[in-house]
């Protein structure tokens, strides 16, 4: 019975050692979005004046991904998708422009959702999830969770995170590691949308058409464990 149970604890380190070096020191994906979207000035935009998606410009598969530089962006970039006008698939919701939590667990939260075919970018807080068809990497978004457990020297460590986005009768499902469990939901009620949070918390949001001036630096977050 010991020797089971050692076998068991060696065996669970294992796996939790495993999992934490995938989590914070596994090779991040390359940085393909384009720099000068990266570099630009994402607050200066009227986000109530969204463009037609008439199929006249480039399909989302024609865009390069977008992702997050480090643990977080240095200041609000630019839209990824602005050249991308290819018409909603069935079943999504259009969601597309920028929201500020009102009432429920976040309130204050503020997020920009572009939308291109059945691609989503969901831009907040430092971090760029970016879910769909693309021309560099993989549908599922792969980047961080944004908030840093640790620093080595001056070096941040943050978690990576994966998730798929698929719409689901108006629902925009996230579910973990492209096809997990869903955690996160964003769907229409009325005017406002709903974000159901990881956490438990549901969040009604807003529709803003500038950016707050308090988020247009992100800021950081996590414990920040200082190790050497």
């Amino acid at each position: 019975m010991k020797k089971w149970f050692l076998r068991i604890v060696v065996a669970m380190t294992i796996l939790f050692l495993a999992a934490f070096w995938q989590l914070f020191f596994s090779s991040r994906p390359p940085l393909t979005i384009d720099p000068a979207t990266l570099a630009g000035d994402g607050s200066t935009i009227d986000y109530c004046d969204l463009p037609p998606l008439d199929g006249r410009g480039k399909l989302a598969a024609e865009v390069p991904k977008g992702n997050t530089p480090g643990c977080r962006y240095s200041h609000f970039p630019l839209p990824i998708l602005t050249e991308c006008t290819e018409p909603l698939v069935d079943g999504a919701a259009d969601i597309r422009g920028l929201w500020v939590g009102v009432e429920g667990g976040h309130v204050g939260h503020v997020e920009r959702v572009e939308q291109c075919g059945r691609r989503t970018v969901i831009t907040s807080s430092g971090i760029i999830h970016d879910a769909g068809p693309n021309s560099t990497l993989g549908e599922n978004s792969n980047d961080t969770a944004g908030a840093v457990l640790f620093t080595v020297g001056d070096r941040e460590y943050c978690p990576r995170t994966s998730a798929s986005m698929i719409w689901n009768d108006g629902v925009l499902d996230f579910h973990v590691f492209g096809s997990g469990p869903v955690v996160v939901r964003r769907y229409l009620e009325g005017d406002q949308l709903i974000w159901e949070y990881a956490d438990g918390s549901v969040t009604r949001m807003n529709r803003i058409c500038t950016l707050p001036e308090d988020q247009k630096l992100p800021r950081a977050r996590g414990p920040r464990f200082s190790l050497f």
